[in-house]
């Protein structure tokens, strides 16, 4: 029997989404955890609530693996906006990944986690590509079918992706990540930790983020409604259109 699909969800509002249309649902407990083992449109996956921060994605993404022995891991979630043109609503499919609060210079370089060499944890080329489809059959439905839950302008993005503990939310924050990271479309809490635990292990990952605000001094208020109003369905479509793909 072929390997369960790992599935992290960044929110609860996600994961709900996903387990309403699992079938074959068992539960277990683990690690502080809970873990939805099932089928989703025919596949064997064990989705989870990824939590929240960089230490809790880890612990989450090493159950996944240690325990469950997924073959992958696909991260989905919402992200705060930093690039150029990326905007509330769009999609952003990670191509790498990085902690921009990591810095322990000047023994190591700025970013670069210590005793690696890797500062950008690059994502699994083949599940960000099936992501790719999956984000543009969300953005663009099939003629004749109901509008997708993004918003009509919604564009799709590939690229670096950073992440920290920190929620960012001023434009002064949001201008400094700009600044020492010229090329990050996103920044989220999560995604960097997730990815260095499945190098160490060898197992692809992948990341897709909706983005729920412009990481700027309005950021608190654009994801509160974000999240209520287009995350679950969102997300719920991405994971669909992928599995399907896949």
């Amino acid at each position: 029997m072929r390997a369960p699909l790992g599935l992290m969800a960044a929110l609860p509002e996600e994961l709900d989404a996903v387990l309403a249309d699992m079938v074959d649902a068992r539960i277990v407990a683990r690690a502080n955890r809970v873990f939805y083992c099932g089928r989703l449109w025919g596949h064997a996956v064990v989705a989870v609530l990824a939590r929240v921060g960089k230490v809790a994605a880890a612990t989450t993404a090493t159950t996944l693996i240690e325990h469950f022995g997924v073959r992958a891991v696909v991260l989905t979630g919402v992200a705060g906006g930093v690039g150029d043109g990326v905007r509330l609503g769009d999609v952003v499919v990670a191509t790498a990944v990085l902690q921009h609060d990591m810095d322990a210079s000047p023994l190591f370089p700025r970013f670069e986690v210590p005793l690696t060499g890797v500062s950008r944890w690059p994502c699994d080329t083949t599940l960000s590509d099936a992501l790719v489809w999956a984000a543009r059959a969300t953005l663009a439905p099939t003629a004749g079918a109901a509008a997708g839950p993004l918003p009509p302008t919604a564009r799709l993005h590939q690229g670096l992706v950073v992440s920290g503990d920190r929620f960012v939310s001023t434009a002064a924050e949001s201008a400094a990540l700009r600044a020492a990271l010229p090329d990050a479309l996103a920044v989220e809490m999560e995604g960097a930790a997730v990815a260095q635990v499945c190098a160490d292990y060898a197992v692809p990952m992948a990341m897709v983020r909706c983005i729920s605000d412009r990481a700027d001094d309005a950021a608190h208020g654009d994801f509160t409604q974000f999240v209520a109003q287009v995350a679950r369905p969102a997300s719920l479509s991405l994971i669909r259109h992928l599995i399907q793909h896949l």
